[in-house]
């Protein structure tokens, strides 16, 4: 398992297919996954940390398990099977609960869990960025700091 950064979330054009963008950490291969629009704008919320008025769903999950007092040690994203992106939230406990990539990035960015990736998911769909694209990768930081929540067509 490799460590995973959140770099944000964006909007793919022409289909205005959100995406969340994650990068190796002490890598160069970056991992895009196609999420909706609902988990677009709860990655954001929690990247920019804005707390919304009454607890969103991955809010309310977070508030849940600090009351019965479990601990979410790690998110895994541990496989990909025609073209659908498979993860795992790791409980303190040992228990471990087959979850969304994007609910469970979502998640992990509200309690400051980690992110992992697995060796094959990133060798299967990992993209390798050259250095004469990394002025882009930092447009695109640039493109994030700029964006909200609401620029991806959801109320919550």
């Amino acid at each position: 398992m490799n460590q995973l950064d959140v770099v944000g979330v964006r909007v793919e054009m022409p289909n205005n297919q959100p995406i969340v963008l994650l990068r190796e950490v002490g890598g160069d291969r970056y991992l895009p996954i196609w999420i909706g629009p609902g988990e677009a704008t709860a990655i954001a919320f929690a990247q920019q940390g804005m707390t919304p008025a009454r607890p969103l769903t991955h809010d309310l999950f977070k508030n849940v398990l600090e009351a019965v007092g479990q601990e979410l040690s790690a998110v895994r994203i541990t496989d990909l099977r025609d073209g659908v992106f498979y993860a795992e939230l790791v409980f303190a406990s040992g228990v471990e609960v087959s979850a969304r990539p994007s609910d469970a990035i979502a998640l992990a960015l509200r309690v400051g869990t980690p992110i992992y990736g697995s060796d094959a998911v990133l060798d299967d769909a990992g993209i390798i960025i050259p250095d004469e694209q990394e002025d882009e990768v930092e447009r695109f930081r640039e493109f994030l700091d700029q964006i909200s929540p609401e620029d991806f067509g959801t109320s919550q």
